[in-house]
């Protein structure tokens, strides 16, 4: 299959690449280091030709509600509209468990605007959501950490490794449309402070951890919110084996 990712230098999105370039898959890197602008749709249409699918890893970081959204709805416009030009017959969304019960988060609001143009969209679709991943504890403190010290939420999570994120997304692109898919995560309910500690650590990096609700996620997110739901699919790499090995 010719395969395009959106965000194709990302963390997830290089992944995807890699997993379907194993395949014998011909993958379309759709980033701006490739001349490909999402926000403009320059370039969208000559990446697409001969395109059966497309894969959406593209993420984007930003406190402010409304320039998430504008993002998020400007580049999945420009990205479905130029699939519908171009006969593209499976956009897959990656997506976040939880956005739907969380309303005071910009990101997520972002992606709860990108989840409703794919689902009105032209192409057919699947949307699967993911529950966060084992790198995201340190990504948070690398986020917050000033002069030593990064504040970092208790939330409770159930994270998944990146490399499964890849082979799933990877698996589901190639098959037909699903629609909403059900939630996807890893095998075990861990503490996110914890989970920062552990990860700092094993990287050598020396950093005060200073849990609170006052940081860039809130009280919202607690308890349940961000775990998946009884039917999820679980991937098998636990937190541990992540640490030994982080792929």
């Amino acid at each position: 299959m010719r395969i395009a990712v959106a965000g194709a230098t990302g963390n997830i999105g290089a992944r995807t690449v890699a997993v379907l370039e194993q395949a014998a898959h011909d993958v379309v890197r759709i980033s701006r280091s490739q001349g490909i602008d999402l926000i403009s749709g320059d370039g969208l249409d000559e990446a697409l030709t001969g395109v059966d699918a497309v894969v959406d890893a593209t993420s984007h970081e930003s406190a402010d509600r409304d320039e998430a959204v504008a993002y998020f709805g400007t580049t999945t416009r420009n990205l479905l509209a130029a699939e519908e030009r171009a006969g593209v017959r499976h956009h897959v969304l990656l997506s976040i468990v939880g956005i739907d019960q969380v309303d005071g988060n910009a990101h997520y609001a972002g992606k709860r605007e990108q989840e409703r143009l794919v689902a009105a969209g032209p192409t057919p679709w699947t949307i699967v959501p993911f529950t966060q991943f084992h790198d995201f504890a340190a990504t948070v403190t690398s986020w917050t950490e000033r002069d030593g010290v990064a504040t970092i939420p208790p939330l409770l999570v159930q994270p998944i490794a990146p490399a499964e994120v890849a082979d799933i997304l990877a698996e589901i692109v190639t098959g037909a449309p699903q629609g909403r898919h059900r939630d996807v995560a890893g095998p075990e309910l861990q503490d996110l402070v914890d989970m920062a500690r552990r990860t700092n650590d094993a990287r050598g990096h020396a950093v005060k951890l200073a849990p609170t609700w006052s940081s860039l996620l809130g009280p919202e997110m607690a308890g349940n919110v961000l775990l998946p739901g009884e039917d999820a699919r679980i991937a098998p790499t636990t937190f541990d084996a992540w640490l030994a090995d982080p792929r």
